[in-house]
């Protein structure tokens, strides 16, 4: 029987698993992986993540995004394929979609990169800029390891299973800026702030947005509205840990949409962490998420060519 349609995402207690109670643990790992079964995504406190940091956070970001445009493009570096530094307007299009979403992001990878992985480009007019997204890097780099060991337990692996994937792996904080539309009748037909998607990644772990727009595509076709409390980060189910369970764990598509015309004029900042193991993680469907009733939907990919696939989909990469 299919599991009850939501209405919204169920929220969470990450203290519950890390508070060393039996009871609890087994709890959030149960709640867990009703929720990326079901609908994909859910709402989580005590991440780690303090309140201070995040709105020091976006008020860098914010004026990052606030620099004149030639000023933003000196950390454009088209060779790197949208994966460190400035990503200008215009420059991704959702899988499947022709116009480009309204937008405009900044990446950080990595702090200390190990063999062909590039390194960090940082705004000089800023120097907050690079402590802080390091800061808070490493602080979603923690929750989502911890998230993984709780996944790990659910699908019945050692609960270890994801720790020597995603050490070094290639995760990405990105800082995203949809930008205000002073012309709305300009605005390119079917263009939105982010059209329908599903992300790449294993993880999303999303802090609040400063605006509303965020949805998720539930199961019977309805679109829901996603709002997290201050307190908590929306995580999401990627693609990549869809393959690895067969879609036992559901990459849910989402999208954010444009607001009202008389708010167009206004801008939207968000801040997701991209949890992504290393490249030569195998995506291969584990064999205990296969049976009759659920055939194998997957050929066998590293992570790394499923990145690379995605890259060239989303026109990042030629």
């Amino acid at each position: 029987m299919e599991p009850a349609l939501l209405n919204e995402v169920p929220s969470l207690d990450l203290a519950d698993f890390t508070s060393g109670n039996t009871e609890q643990k087994e709890k959030f790992v149960a709640e867990l992986g009703a929720a990326f079964t079901n609908i994909g995504f859910v709402a989580i406190k005590n991440h780690g993540l303090s309140d201070d940091l995040r709105i020091q956070l976006y008020e860098a970001v914010q004026r990052f995004f606030s620099l004149p445009d030639d000023q933003k493009k000196k950390y454009e570096h088209p060779e790197l394929f949208g994966q460190r530094g400035y990503i200008g307007k215009g420059k991704e299009t959702a899988k499947g979609f022709k116009v480009a979403d309204l937008k405009e992001f900044y990446h950080i990878g990595q702090p200390d990169p190990i063999g062909s992985m590039p390194g960090n480009v940082f705004p000089d007019e800023l120097p907050e800029f690079k402590a802080l997204t390091l800061e808070v890097y490493k602080t979603f780099e923690n929750a989502g390891k911890t998230l993984l060991r709780a996944i790990a337990i659910y699908l019945n692996l050692p609960e270890d299973y994801f720790e020597d994937k995603v050490k070094n792996g290639d995760s990405l904080l990105r800082a995203l800026h949809y930008f205000p539309i002073p012309n709305p009748e300009l605005v390119p037909e079917g263009a939105v702030r982010a059209a329908a998607h599903g992300d790449i990644n294993l993880i999303t772990l999303l802090m609040g947005a400063s605006a509303e727009g965020l949805e998720v595509l539930r199961r019977d076709g309805k679109w829901i509205a996603i709002t997290a409390l201050p307190d908590q980060i929306v995580v999401n189910v990627g693609d990549m840990l869809d393959r690895l369970t067969n879609h036992k764990l559901k990459s849910t598509i989402h999208r954010v949409v444009n607001p009202p015309r008389e708010k167009m004029g206004t801008s939207r900042y968000s801040i997701p962490f991209f949890m992504h193991p290393r490249a030569d993680m195998s995506l291969t469907s584990l064999e205990s998420c296969i049976d009759t009733e659920n055939p194998k939907m997957y050929v066998d990919m590293t992570a790394g060519e499923f990145l690379d696939e995605r890259l060239r989909e989303l026109g990042l990469k030629k």
